[in-house]
């Protein structure tokens, strides 16, 4: 095995001739093809695999001008970056089945725990006077408990899980606002909506977010039992310790049925809270800037 440098970029592929220099620069994977070898002063042909970068040509399976000690160095370099890509294929797939393992998980907790819900829906229906038999109510408990689950699926979910492939090195520093995020969620106080639409702006410190995330960070707080004001707090909070940006800013804009089906009664009430971290917080021009651009 030798290893020849061709100067600037590889412009053809294929054939190289022995009167190039032999250059020991470490070498990178890039491209493999079928390839001949025609020497000075002698003339043969090698079947051999080419590797290529822009500055450097590997000639494998054909010994030209190099040692046996040259041939093992070479052959234990390639074995090993091979040995790595291995590794780090292994180390994919073991992640994507540790993530298929905690949702099947999730599937059989939820299911183990549905003839409980089911039984306790059930109950609230007799109490109130209903019929549980009659055709309207027959399969009523079983999907009010499904959909309660679905509710608060969000218990079952980290930021972690949905950010830690989805976080980019990017030199930016200006704000970044995604705003009127649909937002549903079930006020811990008497079990009913309240819903409305989440801004979130975040000011960058090198590393950035794919921006579908930020809803879905969203909806991992608001499908549980919730207080807006604390849900306000747990979406700033958790993009900020994921991110580390230098600043975070959330505000929801919601309505509450507790205020418009009972109690109060009061049909176009809305609810504002805002939570405001790091430069939002420390910078009035800045936090007046958000403020501005989620309002338009």
């Amino acid at each position: 095995m030798g290893r020849r440098k061709q100067e600037g970029n590889v412009r053809k592929l294929g054939s190289v001739t022995d009167d190039d220099d032999v250059d020991d620069t470490p070498w990178k994977l890039v491209a493999l093809k079928r390839g001949t070898l025609s020497g000075s002063g002698r003339k043969r042909t090698i079947n051999l695999n080419i590797i290529t970068t822009t500055t450097t040509i590997i000639i494998m399976n054909g010994h030209c001008n190099g040692n046996a000690s040259d041939v093992a160095a070479e052959e234990f370099h390639c074995n090993n970056g091979f040995a790595e890509l291995s590794v780090m294929k292994a180390a994919v797939a073991s992640a994507a089945h540790r993530k298929l393992h905690e949702g099947s998980r999730k599937e059989a907790e939820d299911q183990c725990r549905l003839p409980a819900l089911q039984a306790a829906y059930s109950s609230i229906l007799r109490e109130l006077g209903e019929d549980t038999d009659r055709q309207g109510l027959l399969r009523t408990p079983l999907r009010a408990a499904k959909a309660m689950q679905f509710f608060t699926k969000g218990y079952h979910e980290t930021v972690d899980d949905i950010l830690n492939d989805a976080i980019f090195d990017e030199d930016h520093e200006e704000m970044v606002i995604v705003k009127g995020i649909d937002m549903f969620s079930l006020c811990e106080h008497h079990l009913v909506p309240f819903f409305g639409k989440v801004h979130i702006g975040y000011i960058p410190n090198k590393k950035v977010v794919g921006l579908s995330k930020l809803a879905r960070i969203v909806e991992i707080f608001s499908r549980r039992l919730q207080v807006q004001e604390r849900l306000t707090k747990q979406i700033a909070m958790g993009l900020s310790e994921a991110l580390q940006p230098k600043g975070v800013a959330v505000v929801i804009e919601a309505a509450h049925m507790c205020m418009v089906m009972r109690g109060v009664q009061k049909m176009n009430s809305r609810t504002v809270t805002s939570t405001m971290l790091g430069i939002y917080l420390d910078n009035p021009k800045t936090r007046e800037e958000f403020l501005t651009l989620t309002q338009h």
